[in-house]
Parts: structure tokens; sequence; C-alpha cells
């Protein structure tokens, strides 16, 4: 068999993504904040691509014939004695003020200077920078009081090292007692006396090592002659998180008021020592639509407060004319169509965003005048032959958008939901099954709550069909706990 190169030609087909179909489907794919800083981004990057210009505010000016009303928005407010008339001559639009007796005001009163604010001196005043202010950590609480103890130099810096060990919640983790011993060549006596003085700091229980030492530590500080409440701590606390006293009761042979009066002040104690200074700020979630019933009907609106209105730079368009150089001429041509599929894609997601929402709203109308529970079961298929678009399509609008309506701010995935059959009646979506379940629980008897089983019954007598393995699963998706975590003793 002999080897030899050979030459043919074929011809064959392949779908391809080009940079700017890529580029369309990650718009499409953002929420609002992040498209604000994709075009921030492009606006640096791009030269040929500018912002439009708002129109200028022209700011009213005032009239010559104003009321005296509208008179006392210039005049600055003086005592009653020393206020003059402003006399006017003539009647009707072209009345003059008499500005002899405006003058005359001004030269009785001396003004402030231009750079004062209440009688102070700008230049005087703290800077902005001066005036701000944070919350105040755990790490930077502790550390002043450290300061203020009576602990020596080296002391305080094993202190400084223990407080800079702790976690969002005030434990002491990553760092062992006898390393630091080593690192600071003393003894590890003198690092545990070190530590057990932070523990006594405010807040209490902070510096703790696992949640029995921090439940300690309050309970010798708080009521330090409870010895059962100590004994508890020690020895029960699985047998405290599942509720089992009966247990406890055997254990340490007490009665079981005994034991759910400790309980309860148990319960009171704070097993996160360190979260009063958590420093993460609340997320704020900034609608992408808005939905608004205009008399029977619902308008879709899209939210384009603060995203960039864009354009072509028209200097860069007259350019690529008139340059003669291939090179630069070539390079403003790029980025002239990278500019213009900007805003063609930008313009596309809008109208894909507009037209998904406005099928979801079309098929959602009762949720939208009843609630919850009259949400109707979709999957994406559903809006997908609707709107004529593909399903990865529907999957990416949908991905990170919040939609605003009358019945609350919602994810416009919160709208696709499974299908749960009834035995009588329309099928029910999964979220309005959750928010029955939600219901029934939040009306049951704290210290005889429902079980799973029990709930599914319940469900039943609505018509509901439902295995109680779902009824567990939406109950935990819902962060409910289990009828026995649930029950209320005391």
């Amino acid at each position: 068999m002999s080897l030899k190169m050979q030459q043919h030609l074929m011809m064959k087909q392949h779908l391809r993504m080009t940079q700017q179909l890529q580029q369309a489907i990650k718009l499409l794919q953002l929420s609002k904040m992040e498209l604000v800083s994709q075009i921030q981004q492009e606006l640096t990057e791009n030269p040929t691509l500018e912002e439009t210009p708002d129109d200028p505010q022209v700011e009213p000016v005032p009239e010559a014939g104003m009321n005296s009303e509208n008179q006392q928005d210039i005049v600055p407010d003086r005592p009653e004695g020393d206020r003059h008339e402003l006399t006017r001559e003539g009647g009707g639009s072209g009345e003059e003020i008499d500005w002899a007796a405006y003058l005359e005001y001004y030269q009785t009163h001396t003004p402030l200077p231009q750079n004062s604010y209440k009688g102070m001196i700008t230049e005087e005043l703290p800077s902005y920078e001066a005036t701000l202010s944070a919350p105040e950590s755990l790490t930077e609480h502790l550390l002043w009081q450290v300061r203020l103890s009576r602990l020596d130099d080296m002391e305080q810096e094993i202190a400084a090292e223990l407080i800079g060990n702790l976690d969002e919640h005030g434990y002491l983790k990553g760092v062992e007692l006898a390393e630091l011993a080593v690192k600071y060549e003393v003894d590890e006596g003198l690092v545990e006396y070190v530590l057990e003085t932070i523990q006594e700091m405010d807040p209490i229980g902070v510096a703790a090592r696992d949640l029995r030492e921090c439940l300690t530590i309050q309970a010798e500080l708080i009521h330090p002659d409870d010895q059962v409440v100590y004994d508890i701590i020690q020895d029960h606390i699985p047998h405290l998180e599942r509720k089992n006293y009966d247990a406890i009761v055997k254990a340490q042979k007490i009665p079981l008021e005994e034991v759910f009066r400790a309980a309860k002040v148990i319960s009171l104690m704070d097993p996160r020592p360190g979260r009063k200074f958590t420093t993460e700020k609340p997320q704020y979630i900034t609608p992408d639509i808005y939905v608004i019933k205009m008399g029977d009907d619902y308008r879709v609106t899209l939210n384009e407060d603060g995203l960039p209105k864009l354009r072509v730079s028209p200097f860069y368009s007259q350019m690529v004319r008139k340059t003669s150089g291939k090179e630069a001429n070539n390079y403003i041509r790029d980025k002239l169509a990278g500019a213009r599929w900007l805003i063609r894609s930008i313009h596309q997601r809008q109208r894909t965003i507009h037209r998904v929402t406005e099928a979801i709203v079309e098929r959602q109308r009762e949720f939208l005048d009843l609630g919850v529970n009259y949400l109707k079961p979709m999957v994406l298929k559903d809006i997908a032959e609707e709107t004529g678009l593909h399903e990865s399509t529907i999957s990416r609008v949908t991905n990170k958008k919040y939609v605003h309506t009358p019945q609350g701010t919602f994810e416009l995935k919160y709208f696709f939901n499974s299908r749960i059959t009834r035995t009588t009646g329309d099928d029910l979506a999964s979220e309005s099954v959750k928010e029955r379940i939600k219901v029934i629980i939040a009306d049951e008897d704290p210290k005889k709550p429902h079980s799973d089983q029990k709930i599914v019954q319940l469900l039943k007598q609505q018509n509901i069909k439902i295995a109680r393995r779902t009824v567990a699963k939406y109950r935990e998706a819902l962060g409910i706990l289990s009828s026995t975590q649930r029950k209320s003793y005391f």
C-alpha cells in the first residue's frame, strides 16, 4: 500500500458565531446595572461612540409683574418692624419694583460673605471627607477596649493578633494558642489569659472557639448561679437543638418545668455575638420593567433611568471620508461598525425584553389582579411559542431581570413554575402551592404544629393532590423548619 499526498476540494457548511452575535447574546442576559457598566466600558474603549447630550434646562426668569407672595421669594426675610413695602408704579404686566426700597434694606443689613454657610466661614469648616462616618466594625470596637484595658504592650499585641482572626460572627478561627505562644516567645498560659480578657469584653461571648464556649461565657457572666443552665450548655446542646427535652430530663433528673425554664434562658442568648457589627450593606433591586395598570389593561414600560443614550460620533463619521491613511481609515471604520452594532444590539435587547414581558403579562393577568394564589403554571416553551423566539433566548431574557407589578417586585423567572395537578379545576403553579403551605403553617397552633402528612391532607381538602416529600421539599425551600422544630413548649 503506497502513501501519497493528494489535493481535494470540498464544500461544507457549519454554524459559526461572529463576535457581533456573541456581543448581542451577552447584552441580552445582562441586568440593567451590568448593562450600564458594559456601556461605560465601551464608551471608554471606543472613541467613535458617545453619549447623546441632554438638552440644557433653561431656568425660568422671574417676570416683572409678580404678586406680593412671589415677591417674598426675592426679598430675604427680615423682622416685621423693618419690613418695607415695595411700591409699584402702574398696573398690569408692566409693573416695576421699587428698587430704591429694595437697596435700602441691604444698606441697613450687612450681608454675609459669599464664602459663608449659616454664619460660618466655609474655609473654617471641616472638609467633606472629615464629616463622613462609617459604622464601627467588630475589630475596631474590640481594639478600642483593648487600649483601655490593663494589658501591657506585649499582651495588647497578642490581643490584636487574636482579634484579627475573628470571623464575621465573632468566633476565633484559624489560629491555635500554642502557635501564638511560639510566635511571641511567651508562655501559652499568657495567651490564654489574653483570650479570656477579650472574652469578657463587649459583645459578650466574643472570641469563643465554638458554640458551647460562646454560650458558657454568656451564662457565667449573666447567670453565674444558674447551675441547670450551665449543665445543659455543657452536655445537652444537641438535645436542645432538636428540642428533645425528655432526654435532658432523664439525664439531669430534674423536672420538665425546670428544663423549660433553662431552655428559655438559653434561647435569649446570642449565638453570634459579632453579627450586630456586620458591615454588609443591603442589596437593593432596581426593576428593569414596570407593569402599570391603566384602567382594565396593563402597560409594560422599560426602566431606562440611568441608561446612557448612545450615538455614533458625527466627527468620526465625517473624518472617515477625509482620512487618507489606510491604517487610520480602517481603524475608524472598525470602531464605527462596532459602535453601530452595539447601539443596534441594545435596541434589540430592549425590544426583546418588552416583547417577552408582554407575553408573560398576558398569561398571568389573574395573578396581577388577584395575587399569587392565581399564578398559572408556565414553562419557557409556552412563551417561546407565543413570541416566536427560542427557549434559550427566553432563558437569557428572564435571567437577572426584575419586574415591578401591582403585586410586588419579582424576578421574571418567578413566573415560570411547574404544574401541580388538582382533582377538580385548573392546575396550579408550584409557587401558588408554596403560598398555600405557608398560610397553613402560619395559621397552625404553635404547640401542635402540622406534620408534612397533615399538610398533605389539608391540601387535599383544597383539591390539590401532592406527595408528602413534595411538601417537605417546598417547606425547606421556604425556609420553614419541620414540625418537631417548630413546636413551642413555653
